[in-house]
């Protein structure tokens, strides 16, 4: 059974274990964050985020891509590291010549800084995550156009009339919504420290205590607790989803020890992506 949490206003569904599999979807973007694994609910999703190229990351994007087959779902958009669109181009290809169907994509490389629109007022932001592979974070952004604040006081039908007129009575607004963080050491909030402002942070934090140590986790490239409590009072966001933990720890283990080590706080904004059980979902 998929995880289901609530994080502000979306909904994150999926699975996420570290080294095993994570696949997420955020059904209010219609956006799938890897595919480590490939549910069939998720696999009419319009927009495919790959973070890397590691297996529990990427794995099962020929059986995404099958189900969509036998379904006959248009080619979904799929927004890769730039460094890695031509290898994975080439596996689709290979999977099509094997399986003798069509398995077309939308591919969208993408290098930190670059920007999609997604739908209506809403686009991606690509940014750097620090991992020993080509890799990426992704930052979902809401854009509208705001009322300059001298002219708060003006009647509708006048600021109407002097739009229409060509004068420049708004200013672009920017809220940062969804950010994706995965498999990157801690350094991510520095070089993109954007991050701390987001709605919603989705962010690994593979290891938790003693289990495995802080050189240890940085040797790998991963988030260790100990390091975020170090900054907890950095964390701005309304939510922060933690993912992406170790099979060292059990779904409950994961919960006590969160509960014990982290200040109120932050405590109350984490929302532990785990199965509601003791089991990890599959």
């Amino acid at each position: 059974m998929l995880t289901n949490v609530k994080a502000g206003p979306y909904t994150i569904k999926g699975v996420s274990l570290g080294g095993i599999y994570t696949s997420l979807y955020v059904q209010e973007l219609d956006a799938m964050l890897d595919v480590g694994m490939a549910p069939r609910q998720f696999a009419s999703a319009r927009n495919l985020f790959i973070s890397h190229g590691h297996a529990d990351h990427i794995g099962a994007i020929g059986t995404l891509m099958g189900i969509r087959g036998l379904h006959r779902t248009p080619a979904p958009r799929v927004f890769v590291p730039a460094a890695i669109a031509d290898d994975i181009k080439s596996v689709l290809e290979a999977l099509a010549k094997m399986q003798r169907y069509d398995m077309h994509i939308e591919l969208v490389p993408m290098e930190p800084g670059d920007e999609q629109h997604l739908k209506g007022n809403i686009f991606v932001r690509a940014f750097r995550t620090h991992h020993p592979v080509p890799s990426l974070g992704y930052q979902f952004v809401r854009k509208t156009q705001k009322l300059k604040s001298e002219f708060a006081a003006v009647p509708g039908v006048e600021i109407a009339r002097r739009k229409a007129a060509g004068e420049d009575m708004f200013y672009a607004h920017e809220s940062l919504e969804l950010a994706y963080a995965t498999d990157t050491l801690l350094r991510v909030i520095d070089t993109h420290p954007s991050l701390l402002q987001t709605r919603v942070l989705i962010m690994e934090c593979s290891f938790l205590d003693e289990k495995k140590d802080l050189a240890s986790s940085r040797a790998g490239c991963h988030v260790h607790l100990d390091e975020v409590l170090e900054r907890a009072a950095e964390f701005h966001n309304e939510a922060l989803v933690m993912m992406h933990f170790s099979q060292l720890y059990e779904p409950s283990m994961v919960r006590e020890i969160l509960a014990r080590r982290c200040p109120p706080d932050l405590l109350a904004r984490i929302v532990p992506f785990l199965p509601q059980g003791d089991v990890w979902t599959v």
